[in-house]
């Protein structure tokens, strides 16, 4: 299955019609259509309904539609890397974030790499465990990971190299109707699976420091920060997320915080490498970030009331 072949039939797919697909192919429609007989020729499938006008995929190819764009996300990232891995010219690094990371300090990270306008950037995303597994497995220069300032939480281990750029806070927020429902004996909870690194943090520094009388039941769980945001927005639950995730909803008044009658936990916010002799261009990249972001991840950056905690 060749990389264009892919590109032809979700030319198809995303046109809706050969003669739209042609022109996006930069091709004459004649010439696409006999590229389309040769993909099914090739493959010994009908691929596309004739007897429909105009003429579309068959069904079973439609239903292929998520797999063909991440064959084709993939094809086109490793021929890139194979084109720049001889190309002395060429610079590109991946690295890999922690989900909620992902979407608050991330860009802050590309903008850094990016500057000079001749990096490209892979950005990844996973739990803690998988982000370590990428290290482990060089798929990534380094990671991005949540981390706590104290000793009560599993460390990385000694094959990892570590360094805190900046804080941030886990904070209990919920819409505004579910305020009231902050301090009820039975606290609905949007909770997270106990094998993540949050779902540890909240069981082991967060639920035995709930108010006395009060007992959390979990009505949904998820390990996906950005979906647990989304179900506190729709008044399921209290959860407990990043403030550095949750700004703008509070600005916007979508949720409020609950810190006042629940307790909160600080975090540190990591750069993480494997604890080995470093290329170079690594060592540049490493001090370049530890430059660059910390200003944007000072811990002055934290919330007016970051310390405070209900015992």
């Amino acid at each position: 299955m060749r990389l264009e072949w892919i590109d032809d039939i979700l030319a198809v797919l995303d046109s809706g019609s050969l003669a739209r697909a042609a022109e996006k192919r930069f091709l004459t429609q004649s010439a696409f259509t006999r590229r389309v007989r040769l993909i099914e020729d090739s493959i010994g499938a009908t691929l596309f309904d004739r007897r429909r006008k105009p003429i579309s995929l068959m069904p079973g190819v439609q239903a292929l539609e998520l797999e063909l764009r991440e064959l084709s996300t993939r094809l086109h990232r490793l021929r890139h890397s194979l084109k720049s891995a001889n190309d002395p010219t060429s610079k590109s690094l991946s690295f890999v974030c922690q989900h909620a990371l992902t979407t608050t300090v991330s860009p802050k990270i590309v903008r850094a790499l990016t500057h000079d306008g001749e990096t490209s950037v892979c950005v990844r995303s996973g739990n803690q465990d998988e982000c370590l597994l990428r290290l482990i497995s060089r798929e990534v220069e380094f990671a991005m990971m949540y981390g706590v300032p104290d000793e009560r939480m599993p460390d990385p281990g000694t094959a990892f190299e570590t360094k805190t750029l900046g804080s941030d806070l886990l904070i209990p927020v919920c819409a505004p109707a579910m305020r009231s429902r902050a301090t009820d004996a039975a606290l609905p909870t949007i909770s997270y699976p106990p094998d993540v690194f949050l779902g540890q943090v909240y069981s082991r520094m967060i639920a035995p420091r709930l108010p006395k009388g009060i007992t959390a039941l979990p009505v949904v769980e998820s390990a996906l920060t950005l979906a647990i945001l989304q179900y506190a927005v729709h008044e399921i639950g209290v959860a407990w997320l990043p403030h550095s995730l949750v700004a703008d909803a509070l600005t916007q008044g979508t949720l409020v915080r609950v810190d006042d009658v629940l307790p909160t936990q600080p975090l540190t916010i990591r750069m993480v490498r494997l604890a080995e002799a470093q290329s170079e261009t690594g060592e540049k990249i490493w001090q370049h970030l530890d430059k660059h972001l910390q200003p944007f991840l000072a811990p002055h950056h934290l919330p007016e009331n970051a310390d405070r905690t209900i015992q």
